[in-house]
């Protein structure tokens, strides 16, 4: 049986909770078919948030890791393309690091694909009539620190990884114009991707991009 090693980071900024750990936290130990997930909270620390993911993959050894973060303002749960080597900190992290246009690794390449099937795991998504789409930016907060810095751990490695944002529950969005989708919907949502990943060896060719 494989593992997927499934990372959701903690609360930051003024919420008091976070849909990425209270969603893994619930797929821990599930059995998919084929697979079991393992679940790790990860702290929205500069450096940290890299270090708890490669601790973890180290102690259970996956075969697939998927890294996952809130992003206020999604309607969809969406894998991420691609990964920069950049840090630009609107806000601090949650030890109050706050960098400007730094590197995730220095000397490191400008980008990392997702090894992950993307495209493979929206389809999978869009067939339960799961809003989901393929993202081109994971940001250049915690989410993308943690996106390229496993990657580059991983350069080399039969593991697969990529990350994902999910939308915020109805109760952070409460009183804003922000989307937000279910507990429920999402924990279905990001154990489908899980099944789609061991599913899929290679990603599907069909149309994922936008035109801006």
């Amino acid at each position: 049986m494989k593992k997927i090693l499934m990372a959701g980071f903690e609360p930051f900024g003024q919420d008091k909770i976070n849909p990425a750990l209270e969603a893994v936290k619930l797929l821990d130990g599930k059995e998919i078919n084929g697979g079991i997930i393992i679940s790790c909270e990860v702290p929205v620390v500069r450096y940290k948030s890299v270090d708890v993911v490669v601790e973890a993959i180290k102690k259970h050894q996956p075969d697939i890791v998927i890294t996952i973060g809130q992003a206020a303002g999604r309607a969809e749960i969406t894998p991420e393309r691609i990964a920069m080597n950049i840090d630009d900190y609107r806000i601090p992290d949650n030890e109050g690091n706050q960098v400007i246009d730094e590197p995730v690794i220095e000397e490191g390449p400008a980008a990392y694909f997702s090894t992950l099937p993307i495209k493979a795991m929206v389809e999978a998504l869009q067939l339960k009539n799961i809003p989901a789409q393929v993202s081109n930016t994971a940001g250049s907060f915690v989410c993308n620190h943690i996106f390229y810095g496993v990657q580059h751990y991983l350069v080399g490695s039969k593991i697969t990884h990529g990350f994902v944002h999910i939308p915020l529950l109805p109760e952070q969005a409460q009183g804003t114009e922000h989307p937000s989708l279910p507990l429920t919907t999402i924990v279905e949502g990001l154990a489908i991707l899980a099944q789609a990943a061991l599913d899929n060896k290679e990603d599907k060719a069909i149309g994922g991009g936008t035109i801006c």
